[in-house]
């Protein structure tokens, strides 16, 4: 069995890199990236002591996929993941890394035959329909009562049958497209692919930022100190969302990945659902309890064009498909992000303090 993870030294790939390795060490697991990130590079020693093949390269190149050899099963991780990309430049590279190189990757996977787990986004459904969503607000969140439902939407959350008319941003835009292309080319050549739309992820060695990543930013800034600001909705820090532990992604992926036949040409929402989901609002109490401190947090009611009030991922499909559940609830993960923030302060804080 041979791995290829694109985006393979990011959060995501990294991860599920070492967990492949770990649960199937004959296997090989190759991990390509380019390095873009800041913090990347900090993967390299973690991949080489997991027993992981490294391979330096860019999803945008054909002859970087060629030179990192075939593969039974690849994993599509690589991305520009910002849905901030494009505002204020940097669309090039959102759209070529996105679009031209999931290309790219199909056409390795098509050359070899490889089955394909591709990593979309929860950022695919429509800006102006999700903030028409039918909202109250409770006392720390914006929520959907119990009872009211619509087309894709319910209190159990966001389904695949939202409504996928409207704009969503050049990042959403770029995995939806991605997310055809894929269709196509199972109709067309047979390729065996799912579709795996994650809201959000997070977990140790993740290095968050305002407009990806926020969890652990946020706990990191609790813990080392800095500011934080409430963006957009009032500048009451009530919006949600639902967050998945990479850990419990992971599971998820062996499981389709061992059973391909039976998921290939599907299309999931994946996040922790609504058990697992928190506002801002609570997230910064939750923070500052576990870092036995409180930092100034600046409300900012302007709206930025791209952000929503809510995201909360429908598992019920994916559930009923594959019996799989997140295990981690909120409490879980952040106690597991602190325990990382601390034994790793050195290297972490430099990059997210």
């Amino acid at each position: 069995m041979r791995i290829l993870i694109t985006g393979g030294a990011g959060f995501v790939g990294s991860s599920l890199a070492l967990s492949f390795k770990r649960d199937m060490p004959a296997a090989t697991i190759v991990a390509l990236d380019n390095l873009k990130r800041r913090g990347s590079e900090l993967a390299l020693r973690r991949l080489a002591m997991g027993g992981v093949e490294f391979r330096h390269g860019d999803v945008r190149n054909p002859e970087d996929l060629a030179d990192a050899g075939a593969a039974d099963l690849m994993i599509e991780c690589s991305a520009e993941p910002s849905v901030h990309a494009g505002l204020a430049g940097g669309e090039r590279y959102l759209i070529n890394t996105n679009l031209v190189g999931t290309v790219n990757c199909l056409d390795h996977a098509r050359r070899h035959q490889a089955a394909m787990v591709f990593l979309s986004t929860s950022r695919v459904y429509p800006i102006a329909a999700l903030r028409n969503l039918a909202l109250a607000t409770a006392a720390t969140r914006f929520v959907i009562p119990d009872g009211s439902t619509g087309p894709g939407w319910s209190a159990h959350g966001i389904a695949e049958d939202f409504p996928l008319t409207g704009s969503r941003s050049l990042y959403g835009a770029s995995k939806l497209c991605s997310e055809l292309i894929i269709a196509e080319y199972g109709a067309l050549y047979g390729l065996r692919a799912v579709v795996n739309r994650c809201g959000v992820l997070t977990g140790p060695w993740q290095m968050g930022k305002v407009d990806q990543g926020f969890v652990v930013l946020w706990a990191a800034r609790h813990l080392y100190g800095g500011t934080l600001g409430y963006h957009g909705f009032g500048g009451a820090g009530l919006q949600v969302r639902d967050m998945l532990h990479v850990d419990d992604l992971y599971q998820l992926v062996r499981a389709q990945a061992a059973a391909m036949e039976a998921h290939s040409g599907k299309v999931y929402n994946v996040g922790g659902g609504a058990p697992c989901s928190v506002s801002l609002l609570e997230l910064t109490e939750a923070c500052a309890a576990r870092a036995e401190r409180r930092i100034a947090i600046e409300p900012r009611p302007d709206t930025n064009q791209v952000d929503i009030p809510y995201y909360v991922s429908d598992n019920r499909a994916v559930s009923a498909a594959t019996g799989w559940r997140p295990r981690m609830g909120v409490d879980g993960i952040l106690d597991d992000v602190f325990a990382w923030l601390r034994e790793h302060r050195a290297e972490i804080e430099p990059i997210l303090g």
